[in-house]
């Protein structure tokens, strides 16, 4: 079926009566079951898909209102509870756990917009990874090249979003982990200023930086989902004033990511440039703080039962586990130094702009980053660019550039609030050219 998925447009055609919320959802459905080889997907949900719908239907029959989303298909990364579904974070040891008894407070809100919920999606276990290599449910496949990655730790959602399963997809934001695989699969993604969005029914990871997000296929949707999500749709102001990040943010960059970035600084002209110091020292405690508090939480599973977990992910766990509370204050304390200079920077400017990562998504079967010219693990790595943001907790959409290729994204970072400012101004720069999604049509 030739359908639109963008999500304003099918739920203005669902309240109209041009097609049946039951008619999208089984096309959602099959598209899914068409995409098997893309390993975005872990649980098909057709009988909730169908029974959602059927209510959408239901409402518009008797004359009531829908919902701004009525008959949207959506899916989930699979550490939202999913009410009478284990939420499995990615864990094979989960799998058979307790189901949930309720639906997290974001898959809620947007039951009560009218979305579809169809299927939850894989993940990095328990989102600790870049690529969305999972040893229970494999690795996510990009759609615009299988032998490539999706990104992660949300790579099923930015998949599933940029392969057309879905209007939409839910994901979570630690380290990159929306921001990557959005920009390797081509899509809008949102990660908001920290605790912003509600984390009830959520997964938790690392508290100091997790954050819930989405993806979109267009700038509009993200403001869209961002309203039902928040429960409010905040009023955006105008960016007017916008600089590039260069400095550690310029370095290590692939030919591709070079080139993309001088078609946007012309299209944006004047850009100017701007640096930051102490990033690499940022990371760094990102990457420490990140393993403390991860290692802390599953600290009493691994003593139970450490032999269930994922080895890549379990030695890490054990690794920051052992560190020392004191190690975690300094690098708290290193975060509020390094927020000074960004602070400062905002007061000139509105948005700062950045590369999300070196280049476009590397090879599954060569999996590695090039940085400083040594070649480094890309489950490990791919966040270069995107930990430092995360340590401050700063909103930011990554948006798909309009190149040639395999997909492109940069992020756009704004002062913590400045949420919708930052949509807005990415529908701006959607209405002008300068980004574009690139949704592949292998399984429409």
């Amino acid at each position: 079926m030739t359908l639109d998925f963008d999500a304003a447009t099918l739920a203005a055609q669902v309240r109209s009566g041009t097609i049946t919320a039951v008619a999208v959802a089984q096309e959602s459905l099959r598209r899914i079951k068409a995409s098997d080889s893309l390993l975005a997907v872990t649980r098909c949900l057709d009988g909730r898909a169908l029974q959602e719908a059927t209510a959408v239907d239901a409402k518009i029959a008797r004359g009531q209102d829908p919902g701004p989303l009525a008959g949207v298909p959506y899916a989930v990364k699979d550490l939202f509870d999913v009410a009478g579904l284990p939420t499995t974070a990615g864990a094979a040891r989960l799998e058979f756990a307790d189901p949930a008894t309720h639906d997290a407070e974001a898959i809620a809100r947007l039951h009560a917009a009218g979305a579809v919920l169809v299927a939850t999606l894989n993940m990095d276990e328990f989102a600790y990874g870049f690529v969305t290599d999972n040893a229970r449910w494999g690795i996510t496949r990009n759609p615009h090249d299988h032998a490539c990655f999706a990104g992660g730790s949300s790579g099923g959602s930015a998949a599933a979003v940029a392969g057309g399963l879905v209007s939409f997809a839910l994901g979570s934001d630690t380290n990159g982990s929306i921001r990557i695989p959005a920009s390797l699969c081509g899509v809008y993604g949102i990660k908001p200023t920290h605790g912003a969005l509600p984390m009830t029914g959520v997964y938790p990871f690392v508290d100091t930086f997790d954050d819930i997000g989405f993806f979109t296929r267009t700038a509009a949707d993200l403001a869209l989902i961002d309203a039902v999500v928040r429960d409010h749709a905040a009023p955006p102001t105008s960016a007017t004033h916008a600089a590039l990040l260069g400095g550690w943010f310029a370095q290590n960059l692939t030919p591709e990511m070079q080139s993309a970035l001088a078609t946007l600084t012309n299209a944006l002209a004047p850009l100017p440039l701007v640096e930051v110091a102490g990033v690499a020292q940022a990371r760094s405690a990102a990457f420490l703080i990140t393993a403390y508090e991860g290692g802390i939480l599953h600290a009493p599973a691994l003593r139970d039962d450490a032999l269930s977990y994922d080895p890549a992910t379990r030695d890490r766990l054990i690794a920051g586990a052992a560190l020392p509370p004191a190690l975690h204050a300094e690098a708290l304390a290193v975060r509020d130094q390094f927020a000074l200079q960004f602070q400062k920077l905002f007061d000139r400017f509105d948005v700062l702009i950045a590369p999300v990562v070196m280049g476009p998504a590397p090879r599954i079967d060569h999996p590695v980053v090039l940085i400083d010219g040594e070649e480094k693990p890309a489950r490990a790595n791919l966040g270069l660019m995107t930990q430092p943001i995360s340590f401050l907790g700063l909103p930011v959409v990554t948006v798909p550039l309009a190149v040639p290729g395999m997909p492109l994204g940069v992020q756009l970072i704004g002062p913590k609030g400045s949420d919708a400012t930052l949509m807005a101004y990415a529908a701006e720069l959607e209405r002008n050219g300068v980004t574009r999604r690139t949704v592949t049509e292998a399984f429409q």
